[in-house]
């Protein structure tokens, strides 16, 4: 999902009573639930689609799940101590700050950090889970990665319970309300991605409802296999792409190996100006930016036999 879902569901979560626990809570919840996105980072170094096979992997692993937790508690941990030597004044140590507890400032940390994979799993973008002890690709299917419901939900129940908060009235009601709305909201989305899967199960080896912007309640509805899609009936994919063709692919082409790797279905289509592009149907009609390889047409279409 993206980062302003990720800040706001931490800080609703705080809202539901845990930022009390400790001083710095809420800065724990918020950064934490957007620490696994550290991975970013690799824009820096990685080119074209290489970030593909590097995003939503190690650092939204198990052993990340643990160890970015601890390194923001103890930040934070240090941050209010060094408030607290400076005493008053600028930088100092605010009056109104709740004693600091290093051991729910990580429970908080961590509780902020696994509410990131759980939400990144929602889409169909993916998300390895397991990394780095294994790099299969999880997918939930249930959430369009900008939701703009789940925007107004999270604003509107974050916004009340401070309202509340700094009228003396019961803060923690209207965000736990908010947090029991937003969970049935996940689930109804759940049930309708569960159903059109299985309306259509048994047509093809891959079925995939993709939730599409704002419309929460339709589905694009991605079928078949090999590299020969359906979108909503609509047939895609101009060349057979099968397994046993990655390999190939991803030796005559560098960049479409990262790509084959994050992609989940994957194919090859013609574009108007006689290009062939590897592209993913998940993604087809969004841009040739970060969801396309082009291709050599050598790679695509076998030569002509010689006439005998």
């Amino acid at each position: 999902m993206d980062n302003l879902t990720h800040s706001l569901t931490g800080a609703l979560i705080g809202q539901c009573g845990l930022k009390k626990k400790t001083g710095l809570a809420m800065p724990a919840l918020i950064i934490g639930a957007n620490l696994p996105d550290v991975d970013a980072a690799c824009f820096f170094w990685l080119d074209g689609v290489e970030h593909l096979a590097f995003r939503r992997g190690i650092t939204h692993g198990p052993p990340a799940w643990f160890l970015l937790p601890l390194m923001l508690a103890g930040l934070l941990y240090g941050w209010d101590r060094w408030q607290a030597k400076r005493g008053q004044g600028r930088f100092g140590r605010p009056d109104s700050r709740l004693p600091v507890n290093f051991k729910w400032l990580y429970l908080l940390s961590l509780i902020g950090c696994l509410s990131h994979p759980a939400l990144d799993w929602m889409n169909v973008y993916g998300i390895r889970l397991l990394a780095p002890f294994s790099q299969q690709w999880f997918y939930g299917d249930v959430l369009f990665i900008i939701d703009l419901f789940l925007w107004v939900l999270l604003v509107g129940g974050v916004w009340f319970s401070l309202r509340r908060e700094k009228r003396g009235g019961d803060w923690i009601k209207p965000a736990r309300a908010a947090m029991a709305v937003m969970l049935a909201y996940i689930g109804l989305n759940a049930a309708i991605t569960h159903a059109r899967e299985a309306e259509l199960a048994g047509e093809g080896a891959v079925v995939i409802a993709s939730p599409p912007p704002v419309l929460f309640w339709q589905r694009d509805m991605i079928v078949g296999s090999d590299g020969r899609y359906t979108i909503n009936g609509e047939p895609v994919g101009d060349f057979d792409l099968t397994e046993s063709d990655k390999p190939h692919i991803a030796k005559a082409v560098p960049e479409a190996a990262p790509f084959l790797f994050w992609s989940r279905v994957p194919m090859v289509r013609v574009a108007d100006d006689g290009r062939y592009l590897l592209t993913d149907a998940r993604y087809l009609g969004r841009g040739e930016g970060g969801f396309t390889v082009e291709l050599p047409a050598e790679v695509c279409v076998p030569p002509e036999l010689p006439v005998p």
